[in-house]
């Protein structure tokens, strides 16, 4: 995965350190900003002053479009939701599934959530009976499975976020979760 994920601008220091010229910075570079602020502190540490600082904006701006660090937290979840569902839409089924685990596995700011709030990231996991369903239903959609499949994948995934293991592992695992949803047992 990259550094920010592609297609997020890349922060360049000493640009757009005021407000006026930050005016025409996006809500992605702030989300991109976001990003490389929670990976490198974590949500609990990270500011909105450091979210600003890592988007290279004044954090004038950064209130221009959110109100609260809770606010940009909601966006870069659901900009990353949106994110994966793309990675993962078309691709055969195994290598949707691959996609998937290694992305969760690599993610910078879920690692550092694990390693210093694993509090915090249980309590962004542990989602209600209505959210979890809809996130089902996105996941059916993306894999091209049903909703049973796509619970299975789900709950598979969410493991990953919490214990990634090794990438030969999760590939491994994608491929025998992929003949269990299908019906067709994976090659060896």
């Amino acid at each position: 995965m990259s550094f920010p994920p592609d297609g997020w601008p890349a922060h360049t220091r000493g640009a757009h350190t005021r407000a006026g010229n930050a005016m025409g910075r996006t809500r992605q570079g702030l989300l991109a900003g976001a990003f490389r602020a929670f990976a490198e502190q974590g949500l609990r540490r990270s500011t909105m002053q450091s979210v600003a600082v890592a988007a290279g904006v004044a954090k004038a701006t950064l209130y221009n479009h959110f109100r609260t660090k809770g606010d940009v937290v909601q966006a870069l979840l659901a900009a990353e939701l949106d994110r994966l569902t793309e990675r993962a839409s078309g691709l055969p089924l195994e290598a949707a599934l691959v996609t998937l685990a290694d992305e969760l596995g690599g993610h910078p700011v879920l690692r550092r959530l694990v390693e210093s709030e694993p509090d915090v990231l249980t309590s962004m996991l542990s989602v209600g009976t209505e959210q979890w369903a809809l996130l089902v239903d996105r996941l059916a959609a993306a894999l091209g499975v049903d909703v049973d499949g796509a619970e299975l994948a789900g709950r598979w995934l969410l493991g990953v976020v919490l214990q990634p293991g090794r990438s030969t592992t999760r590939r491994r695992a994608a491929a025998s979760l992929a003949g269990a949803i299908t019906g067709v047992p994976a090659q060896a």
